[in-house]
């Protein structure tokens, strides 16, 4: 078996849009693959296939396209001229040391012009099954599944089907700026928007050198995370430290927290647009800590003028953590460090901000100066999957 087949599901319902969105998808499996042993990656009738090399171990790949958004389940198979009798020697080939308490045969006709419906495929090829390995058959939730595909002048045989990550390839849905911690939250906002096809550009607002660098490593290595399911990431960290100084000389405590957010959404704004992002992404929940109040996250959204997507807003912790640990994020996020959101944070900070508060504080501030000097400083970091590749967007 030197084929893995890949099918898709919410591409298929693209109508003439399909095509791009089945290259897009082809494109991000070739560069996922790109340092194996893949002999070629092409577009089938209604699915992708991708040739394996002789030295290549299924379970590398099947590793790799589990991160590769727009693929609905992929499965190890075997290609043969479709002919009954081809196929029904090569499956009772390769199904020799395979234990199948019970199994059934699931056949679809891309071509109709096969002299064979789908259901006499299966019962005829269920019947040499059983006759040779005596497994009874169960057609419903069977232990063991044989797929025969028919696919123009070729035939496609598998063994069961393994889940891929769903969504909309990588890179279809355009780009957008998340503001990124090194917590437990925007990691999983920014994966949220990778698996709806965009590229996410992180930014982290670090207060070195009043802190460590600590929360720096923390999203260098998120990062280097997340470009296993993007491909392609350009961190941007932002000195924040001297900008959150000047606050605290010349606003009430409890406003900072809120204010600290309006600079943050302004600078990622600037910083957004350079990068031609269209949208901000933040890993904030309602309620969650003081500054993700109702009243608080309309006052600070208020800063920007470009769209402010909260993929995470009504998800409960427990919910956020499990997704954290299945991506990869967790144990990185967890690791202790001194952010810029627990520098000269006030003890008491205010959940129910008003416009005008706000506005009167920032008066004092020489606001567009503050964040000129923030880009300014701004170094952008590139981490690539798999390491090494030269491709571009």
């Amino acid at each position: 078996m030197t084929s893995v087949i890949v099918h898709y599901q919410e591409i298929a319902l693209k109508g003439r849009n399909r095509p791009y969105f089945i290259s897009k998808l082809v494109r991000n499996i070739r560069r996922q693959t790109s340092d194996l042993d893949v002999k070629d990656v092409r577009a089938l009738m209604g699915r992708i296939e991708i040739v394996l090399g002789a030295t290549l171990p299924y379970d590398q790949v099947r590793e790799r396209l589990e991160h590769v958004f727009g693929i609905a389940n992929f499965s190890r198979a075997g290609r043969v001229k479709p002919d009954l009798e081809a196929i029904a020697e090569a499956i009772l080939g390769d199904l020799e040391g395979e234990n199948g308490a019970n199994f059934r045969v699931s056949a679809k006709r891309g071509d109709k012009s096969f002299p064979m419906t789908s259901p006499q495929i299966e019962r005829e090829l269920g019947a040499r099954i059983h006759e040779k390995f005596k497994w009874p058959v169960k057609l419903d939730h069977p232990d063991f599944t044989v797929n025969v595909e028919m696919v123009g002048r070729e035939a496609f045989y598998s063994f069961g089907k393994q889940k891929g990550a769903g969504g909309m390839p990588t890179g279809v849905s355009g780009r957008v700026a998340c503001l990124m911690s090194g917590g437990i939250d925007s990691p999983v906002a920014a994966y949220r928007l990778m698996k709806r096809g965009c590229s996410v550009v992180p930014i982290h607002f670090h207060s070195y050198p009043f802190v460590t660098k600590a929360s720096q490593e923390k999203v260098r290595e998120i990062s280097e995370v997340l470009s296993r399911y993007q491909l392609r990431t350009s961190l941007r960290l932002v000195p924040f430290g001297e900008l959150q100084r000047q606050i605290v000389l010349e606003v009430p405590a409890p406003l900072r927290v809120v204010i600290y957010r309006r600079f943050m959404l302004r600078i990622a704004e600037r910083l957004a647009r350079d990068a031609r992002a269209k949208a901000l992404v933040t890993g904030e929940a309602i309620g969650q800590v003081a500054s993700q109040t109702l009243e608080n996250l309309t006052v600070i959204a208020g800063a920007a003028s470009m769209p402010v997507l909260r993929p995470l807003i009504g998800m409960d912790k427990e919910e956020i953590i499990a997704e954290a640990i299945r991506i990869g994020t967790y144990e990185i996020s967890i690791i202790p460090d001194q952010d810029c959101c627990q520098l000269f944070t006030p003890r008491s900070p205010e959940t129910h901000a008003r416009r005008w508060q706000v506005d009167a504080a920032e008066a004092k501030l020489p606001v567009a100066d503050m964040v000129a000097a923030a880009i300014e400083g701004t170094v952008v970091e590139e981490f690539r999957f798999p390491k090494g590749s030269k491709d571009s967007d």
